[in-house]
């Protein structure tokens, strides 16, 4: 059975610069033919203003049906474009989007053939649909990412569809500048992968891609129209791509600030990955002689990446160099971050350091009663919770350090 697709509007002669090309190639292969075919040179008739006058106005008179201007598209589809950062890669679909214009339950297997079929056009006898309308569907990929599992290399790529009754082979094609599927060539192709589609509840009376189940490293592509559903999941390794846009900015002048380097860091040790490289760029943010900064954040930063490497000895002897420099908050998070880490004798050490520092105040108060908490002496953390209830900023303040004597009086830990 031969399929036949969708065709939008195809490049004819009614294009102006078509037009204009075709009429001076005949003007002067007239204007070589009359001078050749002459006993002697002369000057050609057809050199005379009034046929250059008439020229002229043919190829005016047959560019009014051309578009010069602006305007809305012919052939009843209108152009899209669609984006997701997945991770950090960008992805991005251009398509053009087809109307049902009354044809529901004549789309699929009729009007879009099954499989692969001879369009009746084109160098192609076994094309697949282009998944849109007129030029190529267009899939942008910022960096490598994985269709369906398998690899495909950053780039941009052509996208068609071999459907069947309940699956579809969707294809990815390094030709991106063809004109629907009708010179559709197999060895083009860079991947080829197999997904079941579904039929929803309503219909879509244009063709839309629409970016779905979005994920840190992952988005669901629904291609949809009529009433099939065809998805496509687009992966990447975020954590890896993450970090190799780390090393490729801080060779930029965003490397001239300490605090990226920092950002890189902090990255690693959420995600538990790249110590040894996080380890040099802390020692870059300290002791660079350009923009090293010798702070509590590049310090106790530092110490983080020691205890990561099971060095607790340097850690501690940096958090001692870097403890007195921090301010109230500075000091109350990085006590946080120790009872995250479940360290919590050394939280609470940190919080006492604090509260020395800044005796009676709400920051301290809350920080103490944390530290009491976390190591089991309800009595102190609830002296120091009604001490901050006294100075809550705000009611919701003042209602969740409620609770939490609520919590302390009953012997359970706040954290």
């Amino acid at each position: 059975m031969k399929g036949r697709g969708l065709v939008g509007p195809m490049p004819g002669i009614q294009d102006p610069a078509f037009g204009l090309t075709f009429l001076l190639h005949l003007k002067i292969a007239f204007e070589c033919l009359c001078y050749y075919s002459a006993d002697k040179p002369k000057k050609p008739k057809l050199m005379t203003p009034k046929f250059s006058f008439l020229i002229i106005t043919i190829f005016f008179f047959c560019s009014a049906s051309g578009q010069i201007l602006t305007t809305l598209r012919g052939g009843g589809s209108t152009k899209a474009s669609v984006s997701e950062r997945v991770g950090i890669t960008d992805v991005t679909i251009n398509y053009d989007r087809p109307a049902l214009n009354g044809r529901e339950g004549k789309v699929w297997g009729k009007l879009v053939a099954y499989g692969f079929s001879d369009q009746g056009f084109g160098t192609s006898k076994a094309a697949p649909w282009r998944a849109g309308a007129n030029e190529n569907t267009v899939f942008t990929f910022s960096t490598d990412v994985m269709i369906e599992g398998k690899p495909l290399a950053a780039g941009r790529y052509a996208f068609f569809a071999a459907l069947q009754e309940g699956s579809a082979e969707l294809i990815f094609s390094r030709n991106t500048t063809s004109w629907g599927s009708f010179f559709y060539d197999p060895k083009e192709d860079v991947l080829r992968v197999n997904v079941k589609t579904a039929m929803g509840n309503e219909t879509v009376e244009r063709l839309k891609y629409e970016f779905t189940d979005q994920k840190n490293n992952s988005a669901v592509i629904l291609l949809q129209w009529e009433k099939l559903r065809i998805p496509v999941t687009v992966s990447v390794d975020y954590v890896n791509t993450q970090l190799e846009s780390f090393r490729n900015e801080l060779r930029s002048t965003k490397g001239f600030n300490s605090d990226a380097y920092l950002e890189a860091i902090n990255f690693s040790l959420a995600n538990n990955v790249n110590p040894e490289e996080a380890l040099k760029w802390s020692d870059y943010s300290i002791n660079s002689s350009f923009n090293g900064q010798r702070n509590f954040k590049t310090l106790s930063t530092r110490a983080r990446v020691f205890n990561k490497l099971n060095r607790k000895a340097d850690a501690d002897a940096i958090m001692k160099e870097a403890m007195p420099m921090a301010n109230m908050n500075e000091l109350h998070q990085y006590a946080r971050q120790l009872l995250r880490e479940k360290r919590n004798a050394e939280a609470l050490a940190a919080f006492k350091m604090n509260g020395e520092k800044y005796p009676n105040a709400f920051t301290t108060n809350m920080g103490l009663m944390r530290g009491y908490s976390a190591n089991a002496d309800y009595a102190n953390a609830l002296k120091h919770a009604r001490a901050g209830l006294v100075q809550a900023p705000d009611a919701a303040n003042k209602s969740a350090i409620e609770n939490f004597i609520k919590l302390l009086s009953e012997g359970k830990d706040i954290n």
